[in-house]
């Protein structure tokens, strides 16, 4: 039986259950947090003990694996989630490594790569790899899959050498990838494109955030690559409202896709986005975005459209375990 890394140890695949395939757990700005957080706005103990009730809380609604794509650049800091993880032993947390930006590189990978100041193979790819197979920093935790972002900015220079450094670390170890993509700019198939090139195996990337489109043909352009439709930022009913994210996953469905689509909200229990803010801010912006969002009112919702119960399966329990493979 295949397994797959958590924060806690290995895992059988058919032991995942029912998992949320994009959900943080804290998302941070992590030079911000350090010099305007502390005595204000950011509580690390209250923050993890807010985070182990939120996750016992989804945990009881019967998921039992969330994939955390936190990653450099949204503030990945693996003994917080240890810590979390510890006191929820009912959850499964999979984390990831890579890279989140939109333009160009940070810093540490500026200069150094093939054709640069320091001209070397790309440390990006061995940075991915090496949380991959080895372990992320000195935690003994090992990343599963592998995040990167093509926004509506495109394949600029900085994000085509991410999502190539991506591809290279997918091809090296079999791991899978998820991409942050802009649905409005159809960006999904620009990262497509650059992965087969790169000889990515499709049928183990999550198309991330497609389900902010109700354009079918989009969609199904997607898809028939082998690709997985992220249908996964329920509760964010600006970019996309609730209803019309039903109604698009249900006639996918009908149509023969269920099996290349996952759930999740794209939510946290803590974003620096709205800094001090942020548990007021949050159920004025976006009340239903939240982690039990897709138990309490989406798959009712999906069932009353005409999707089956196996479908549903398919999406939370299947199509996850597959990508983890």
């Amino acid at each position: 039986m295949p397994t797959v890394p958590t924060v806690r140890g290995q895992v059988d695949v058919s032991d995942l259950g029912q998992t949320l395939m994009h959900e943080h757990i804290f998302a941070l700005s992590t030079e911000h947090k350090d010099n305007h957080g502390a005595g204000g706005w950011w509580d690390e103990e209250f923050r993890v003990a807010d985070a182990i009730g939120k996750l016992k809380a989804v945990a009881a609604k019967g998921v039992r694996t969330i994939a955390d794509p936190t990653v450099w650049g949204l503030g990945r800091y693996i003994p917080r989630i240890q810590r979390v993880a510890e006191q929820v032993p009912e959850l499964n947390i999979i984390v990831a490594t890579g890279l989140y930006f939109y333009d160009l590189p940070p810093h540490p990978y500026e200069h150094r790569g093939p054709g640069l100041l320091m001209d070397m193979p790309d440390p990006m790819v061995d940075d991915m790899v090496r949380d991959l197979t080895e372990g992320i920093a000195d935690t003994g935790v090992k990343a599963a899959f592998i995040k990167c972002v093509v926004d509506k900015r495109g394949l600029t220079e900085g994000v085509e050498r991410m999502c190539g450094a991506a591809s290279q670390a997918h091809v090296r170890t079999g791991a899978p990838i998820t991409v942050h993509t802009d649905a409005a700019t159809r960006s999904g198939l620009q990262a497509l494109d650059l992965f087969a090139k790169e000889g990515v195996d499709l049928r183990k990337v999550v198309v991330g955030h497609a389900g902010d489109s109700n354009d079918l043909d989009y969609l199904r352009r997607l898809a028939d690559t082998g690709a997985i439709l992220g249908m996964d930022r329920f509760g964010l009913d600006m970019y996309n409202p609730t209803g019309q994210r039903v109604a698009t996953i249900a006639a996918l469905c009908e149509q023969g896709y269920a099996d290349r689509m996952v759930l999740s909200h794209d939510a946290a229990c803590f974003m620096d986005y709205f800094a001090g803010e942020w548990d007021e801010g949050v159920p004025l912006v976006a009340p239903n975005w939240r982690y039990d969002h897709i138990h309490d009112d989406v798959l009712p919702a999906l069932l009353a459209r005409g999707v089956t119960q196996e479908q549903l399966d398919q999406m939370l329990v299947g199509t996850p375990a597959r990508y983890f493979s």
